[in-house]
């Protein structure tokens, strides 16, 4: 069998194989890409008015002011986001009954502006199926891991396939013959737009995979940093049990939150995770830019005493560190602004595209090939 059948072949299995959870990750991806955009324009409770040379109030004030309907959560197993000026912030928790609930209050005020349920909140339905189509977390990784892993052999293996053999045919891989048949249409609508998508579709396939398998992005690293391993990277913050600690004088996610403002001056948007004590560090998280999530600052504080234990800045982050703070805004297209979500959106499309058409001209193949047997036997 020649190379290329061979290819084909392999092409057209591994298609079969994972092209119902391909155009579903793939079509859902599309949807998500927007989903700022979008919900600025619909959740008007997003955005508020910043007062002239006012500071946002303390994570405390806004924990009282959002958990005022739910005593049965503690302060300390919230999560606190700043989305910088003009936006709200939120708090997020998990209630007794299992609802993650997101709080949006003013920052300058601590008006409870909107809360929702986030498990019939659209956009987190659409991530939930983009990221594990409702399945098991343990089962959905190597379902949709694996099927975005063949999505990569397909995209190799179709570029392959369309490769012209003579210099002639170059041209008709690279348009559209709209006045052709439906089935020639199809075919083209296969090749061409899969070849056009193809390096845009690998991207987001691969920052997927990282996002699934964080030991990938961990190995991009170590390559993107050219073998060489950074001791500041590989430092992780432990909290010293045996010695004891006061507790701090304020709520321990206030201390958090002005230790970072002080840190980070620049940073438009600030994370903060659980604070509750423990053997666990309270993690922190800001961000040069809203709704951007390349350029970040790290922060590990003790859970007692509110001791900072460890910061990692993005200036001093090695370049493979970089990288992979950068996964997320790749994968969305967002680390090109407007113009990159716009590339993203398209290459999703087509990518959901891909296993259809491709059905197609299986199917019409399949049945082409049966038509001379039921004339003979006639």
């Amino acid at each position: 069998m020649k190379a290329k059948k061979l290819v084909g072949k392999l092409h057209l299995w591994l298609g079969l194989a994972s092209g119902l959870v391909v155009f579903i990750v793939s079509l859902t991806g599309a949807i998500f890409v927007f989903q700022d955009e979008i919900r600025d324009l619909t959740e008007p409770w997003r955005k508020v008015e910043a007062p002239a040379r006012a500071a946002p109030l303390l994570p405390s004030r806004l924990q009282a002011a959002a958990l005022a309907r739910y005593p049965e959560v503690a302060r300390q197993e919230t999560w606190v986001t700043y989305f910088g000026p003009g936006r709200s912030a939120t708090v997020f928790f998990t209630t007794k009954d299992g609802a993650r609930t997101q709080v949006y209050l003013n920052p300058y005020t601590a008006q409870v502006l909107h809360e929702h349920d986030l498990r019939t909140h659209f956009f987190s339905i659409v991530q939930e199926i983009h990221m594990t189509l409702l399945l098991p977390e343990a089962v959905a990784k190597w379902v949709v891991g694996g099927s975005v892993l063949i999505f990569v052999v397909m995209l190799l293996t179709g570029l392959v396939l369309w490769w012209p053999k003579r210099r002639q045919e170059r041209k008709q891989r690279f348009t559209i013959k709209w006045g052709a048949r439906w089935r020639r249409i199809n075919y083209d609508l296969h090749n061409v737009l899969g070849f056009y998508a193809a390096s845009i579709g690998l991207v987001l396939a691969l920052t997927g995979l990282f996002m699934l398998f964080p030991w990938l992005l961990t190995s991009i690293a170590y390559v993107a940093n050219g073998g060489q391993t950074y001791p500041q990277d590989l430092i992780t913050a432990k909290v010293d049990t045996l010695q004891p600690a006061t507790a701090a004088p304020t709520p321990l996610s206030d201390v958090v939150y002005q230790t970072v403002r002080r840190r980070s001056p620049q940073a438009q948007m600030i994370l903060l995770g659980p604070t509750g004590a423990g053997k666990e560090p309270a993690y922190c998280w800001t961000y040069q830019q809203a709704l951007h999530y390349y350029h970040r600052d790290d922060y590990a504080f003790h859970p007692v005493s509110g001791q900072e234990l460890q910061a990692s800045f993005h200036a001093t982050k090695s370049a493979g560190t970089k990288l992979t703070d950068m996964n997320y805004d790749i994968h969305t297209g967002q680390i090109l602004g407007l113009g990159g979500k716009i590339v993203a959106f398209l290459a999703s499309l087509i990518s959901a595209s891909l296993p259809v058409t491709g059905t197609i001209i299986w199917w019409g193949r399949r049945n082409k090939a049966k038509k001379p047997r039921k004339l003979q036997a006639a």
